[in-house]
């Protein structure tokens, strides 16, 4: 193929990694270096496996010397299939293509099976093959395969990486990432933006879900073994007609470590805690033969890692070795002090080789080429970005026709890839209690309560069929189990009872309770949490588990979440309390572990260990092993088998933090106006606000009246100015579900800050006495004229006529299905 590694000198050089250390010499840093400047001399050593060999240099020597300016330039830009359309590949020689978190396939609903996103794919590779002209270079498909393939409706959703940390089984991990592979590879992607690599340090970080552990040493035992299940050997070539994708570690670097823990903030560290703590996982998986990395939205030391040069070339590429190519985040590089999304040499300049430009692609190309041209990033930076993009597609296989899985819907969620992920959840639970509940007989009358029993979108998180993971349904996990399906499954096998109750209610005494609980799904930036208690204010769950224990009935938690949260009072409330992370699509990995047989014995015991320290206080955010002052709850490693004799005994109850919560993107739901916002009528001669019914509940609405005798104008505002520019970038939507009750006689317009769209045309078109969803991008505002980090308030609706409209919610949503964007409002 493209040349063959010797298969022990492999082996040998992946097996060093895992004895990875650093020495840090002292005194080679002068003071006057900046505290962004990294030294190379001071980083370990790695080397790209299998990527370059001289029969795979000479076919991209060959191809070079064929592509024009505009080829080599299209190809450092990857546009996102919700902006770029097929016939755009006729004219842009694109290439990459990626579907981001909340991004449908071409013409099908964004939560579809693998049919439309092979369809997508082979459109946009028709369209490229009829541009005329110029020499054809294959594209590359994206996604963000980051626990399974979790874009398509029925794939296999292994356990996200903090629930995998505890398993301590990196044989399992290149087991997940070669079922993860062949999925996404089913779906007709070719690159799974994956796996990610760091170590979070702050548990209030919206990501933390993402990384294996707090410690280096897991993410540096999992690294490689994760490349090489996505991936396989690259040194044989073929990767896709092997079953395998191109991997992406991600992100380099410190994206972990942001000071108090704000997704896409600035990590403040030395270099020497930079290289300890953030970079262990790249050497494994640089020689394991990763064939890209991700670089990060953060910064280091106030440099944004795009623009980074001293790490992305003189590190990355220099003493660690690494011959694929670096891609950026999503419209990272209009983070770089200078940029924009449009326009960026300085990215490229830094050694970025691939612009990750979702919908700024365009306008990016052309100036892009224009610098190319003019001389401001040199020729020999763009040859060797379009080098390393080339290799890369050699190594995959990408100029051979054949792709075997492509297509094969037998691949998703498969018998085999089942059974592995339904390990993963058995090896990941970790027992932090169990006061003599557990394990509960299969004979027993069981009650299954909480809003996690049987909810597959909230056990499987974030990054689930969208960005966030929010707008799930039961019938979108065609393939799934529910905790509840599991333990009803396993229970009734041996003569015992399971039955869902939600709520708790019972009509006849349960021998036990099993309260499936915890965080409802998230992602980055929407995840950051300012406490690391669970339900601060009004906790429900707790209330529940109270309720029950108040009862005479054993309680049994399944607590759900990406990080370890401060629950005393719910381990308090609770006999036994098992942290089930964000377990995925198989719930009944569950019921293998807490159901025993019909004696009470242990059918399998408990495996996992924690790989994030538990929390004593609400406060403890940067709670480390090794860190002075360390005093956990539980600490890093903790974690009860059925032959522990551990008695957890009563915990302290005083959370000793709190902080009041921070709202920037509910406005009015279920009948309130959270804080900071409240409604404001202007003139209240000319409109009035009064409560109606909404969503079949009593006065969860509010209805506008609108008079018609001046001009008025209704708005949720604040007291003060925030910042939407993370949601703006995000693509998120204002979200209003509106009733028209009778029609507009005047202009009508809906603002977000100062930009006014006008919402004429909306309502006139829409049917009266019907409640109605309108979602429109922020970024439709923005374009209005809108100052996106100065925002009050988040809706206005105005008219000089007469309207009458009622509300039911006002809010953001990360859901893309449906969004439009009304025309500017003219002055």
């Amino acid at each position: 193929m493209w040349g063959v590694m010797n298969t022990k000198a492999f082996c040998a050089a992946l097996l060093a990694t895992t004895l990875l250390t650093t020495t840090v010499m002292t005194g080679a840093a002068s003071a006057a270096d900046s505290k962004s400047t990294a030294h190379p001399a001071l980083w370990p050593a790695a080397k790209s496996q299998g990527l370059v060999d001289p029969q795979t240099e000479a076919f991209v020597d060959a191809l070079l010397a064929k592509l024009t300016l505009e080829e080599k330039v299209g190809q450092m830009i990857q546009g996102d299939i919700g902006s770029v359309k097929p016939e755009d590949l006729k004219t842009y020689p694109l290439g990459s293509i990626l579907a981001g978190g909340s991004s449908p396939p071409l013409g099908a609903p964004d939560r579809s099976p693998i049919g439309p996103w092979v369809k997508s794919v082979e459109a946009f590779r028709a369209a490229a093959d009829q541009r005329q002209g110029g020499t054809h270079i294959p594209l590359m498909f994206g996604i963000d395969s980051v626990h399974g393939h979790g874009n398509a409706v029925g794939a296999t959703l292994f356990p996200h990486n903090s629930a995998l940390g505890a398993t301590r089984d990196p044989e399992l991990i290149r087991k997940i990432g070669a079922a993860t592979a062949q999925e996404t590879a089913a779906s007709g992607f070719d690159w799974a933006f994956g796996p990610t690599l760091t170590v979070p340090r702050d548990d209030r970080w919206g990501r933390a879900y993402e990384g294996y552990s707090e410690d280096p040493e897991i993410v540096r035992s999992y690294a490689g073994q994760m490349i090489l299940g996505l991936q396989g050997a690259v040194s044989q070539g073929g990767v896709i007609q092997q079953g395998h994708v191109a991997a992406s570690a991600k992100h380099f670097l410190g994206d972990g470590g942001t000071h108090n823990g704000k997704d896409q903030g600035d990590t403040q560290v030395s270099e020497a805690d930079l290289i300890r703590l953030h970079a262990q996982g790249y050497v494994p998986a640089i020689n394991a033969g990763t064939l890209t990395v991700m670089a990060s939205f953060s910064s280091w030391n106030g440099e944004k890692m795009h623009g980074n040069k001293s790490l992305l070339t003189d590190v990355l590429k220099g003493k660690m070795g690494f011959d694929g190519f670096i891609v950026g985040d999503w419209n990272g590089h209009g983070q770089v002090a200078g940029c924009t999304p449009r326009n960026c040499p300085q990215a490229a300049n830094a050694g970025l080789d691939m612009y990750m430009a979702p919908d700024s692609w365009k306008e990016l190309y052309a100036n892009t080429l224009a610098q190319a041209k003019s001389g401001e990033i040199p020729m020999a930076r763009i040859d060797d970005a379009v080098r390393r993009i080339l290799r890369v597609k050699a190594k995959m296989g990408l100029f051979q026709q054949a792709r075997p899985l492509e297509g094969r819907e037998s691949v998703m969620a498969s018998p085999e890839h089942k059974a592995i992920a339904r390990q993963a959840v058995r090896e990941s639970l970790v027992l932090l209690k169990n006061n003599g509940v557990l394990p509960v007989k299969a004979s027993a009358n069981i009650l299954v309560a909480g809003s996690g029993a049987d909810d597959i979108g909230q056990q499987a998180g974030g990054w689930t069929l969208s960005w966030q993971g929010t707008g799930n349904t039961k019938a979108d996990f065609p393939n799934a189990q529910s905790i509840y399906s599991g333990l009803k499954e396993t229970v009734e096998a041996s003569g015992g009872t399971a039955t869902l109750s939600v709520d708790g209610s019972f009509d006849k005494k349960p021998d036990v309770a099993i309260v499936v609980f915890g965080e409802t799904p998230y992602a980055e930036g929407v995840g950051d949490i300012k406490t690391l208690e669970f339900q601060p204010g009004k906790k429900t769950d707790l209330a529940l588990l109270k309720k029950l224990k108040a009862a005479g009935v054993p309680v049994v938690a399944v607590f759900l979440s990406g990080r370890p949260l401060w629950v005393n009072p719910e381990i308090n409330a609770s006999d036994a309390f098992v942290a089930a992370w964000l377990p995925g699509s198989e719930g009944g990995g569950i019921a293998d572990v807490l159901i025993g047989d019909k004696a009470g014995k242990p059918r399998t015991d408990f495996h996992g260990k924690l790989s994030f320290s538990w929390p004593k206080t609400a406060g403890q955010f940067t709670l480390n092993r090794g860190d002075k002052g360390y005093d956990p709850q539980f600490a890093y490693g903790y974690g009860l088998t059925y032959a522990s004799k551990v008695r957890v005994g009563t915990l302290s109850e005083k959370p000793g933090f709190t902080v009041a919560t921070e709202n920037v993107s509910d406005y009015f739901v279920a009948g309130k106006t959270p804080a900071p916002f409240e409604f404001k009528a202007t003139p209240t001669t000319a409109v009035q606000i009064r409560p109606v019914d909404a969503g079949n509940v009593q006065e969860a609405g509010r209805q506008l009246i609108f008079s018609g005798d001046k001009p008025a104008t209704v708005a949720l505002a604040a007291d003060e100015a925030f910042d939407l520019s993370f949601q703006t970038n995000a693509e998120m939507n204002l979200l209003v579900e509106y009733r028209l009750d009778a029609k507009p006689t005047g202009l009508v317009t809906l603002a977000n800050g100062w930009g006014k769209l006008d919402l004429t045309p909306v309502l006139n078109a829409a049917p009266t006495g019907e409640w109605k969803s309108l979602k429109v991008p922020l970024k439709c505002f923005q374009a209005a004229g809108t100052d996106v980090t100065k925002v009050t308030t988040p809706f206005a609706l105005s008219t000089p006529g007469s309207l009458t409209v009622s509300l039911q919610t006002v809010k953001l949503t990360t859901e893309p299905a449906g969004a439009t964007c009304p025309a500017k409002a003219q002055d």
